[in-house]
């Protein structure tokens, strides 16, 4: 009776992470309806060019946005970010295009260890959401002589970036919560607070 009753509580809290699952997937649709049409007319942007032209940063803005700017680089304003990343021989080395079904984003500001090339911070500098910017970026703000991947080292980088809103995630719901703390560990939580995702993640894939 009690693995019976266990398994009706994990059945439900497996319930639970896809509703929230669900909500995140439409605060994504819904950004993606609004943005990600729009980005993907400058793929046409990717072409070769003369790696050796690239001596310094320079900035085209394709399309200006409306919303919140960028100051000096900085991370003052929360956004995501769709991005397309080149070498001079055209390769495209990253982009938000390899699944156009559920593309993905850059949410800043980054967490952890990660943080971008310093060509990146003051390239998209004076951007506004919603805005389009072609950035040309020297080796040396760049990986410099390092390799990184499939960036040789010495490598001038080329990018097409569309800023966009950063939508904060729904928390998970306290009978989640509740239900997770119990089956993992033994007790009911007392809080009202999200849990981690990191242990989200055990049961949003059973």
């Amino acid at each position: 009776a009690q693995s019976a009753v266990s398994e009706e509580k994990q059945q439900r809290l497996n319930e639970l992470a896809a509703e929230h699952q669900a909500e995140v997937d439409k605060i994504a649709g819904e950004l993606s309806e609004k943005y990600f049409d729009t980005f993907v007319e400058y793929k046409s942007r990717v072409k070769a060019f003369n790696a050796a032209d690239v001596t310094e940063l320079k900035t085209e803005d394709l399309k200006k946005g409306d919303g919140d700017k960028i100051e000096d680089g900085t991370e003052n304003v929360d956004y995501s970010a769709y991005y397309i990343g080149w070498l001079s021989d055209g390769t495209i080395f990253d982009s938000s295009l390899n699944n156009t079904s559920s593309p993905s984003a850059l949410k800043f500001p980054l967490t952890g260890s990660t943080s971008m090339i310093q060509g990146w911070l003051e390239g998209i500098s004076g951007m506004r959401i919603g805005g389009v910017r072609e950035i040309t970026i020297p080796s040396v703000l760049a990986y410099g002589e390092t390799d990184n991947g499939v960036i040789p080292a010495n490598s001038p980088l080329k990018f097409v970036v569309m800023l966009i809103p950063l939508k904060e995630e729904p928390e998970y719901s306290d009978e989640y919560i509740n239900l997770y703390m119990e089956l993992y560990y033994g007790g009911n939580s007392g809080t009202t607070t999200s849990t981690d995702d990191s242990e989200a993640e055990v049961t949003s894939g059973e």
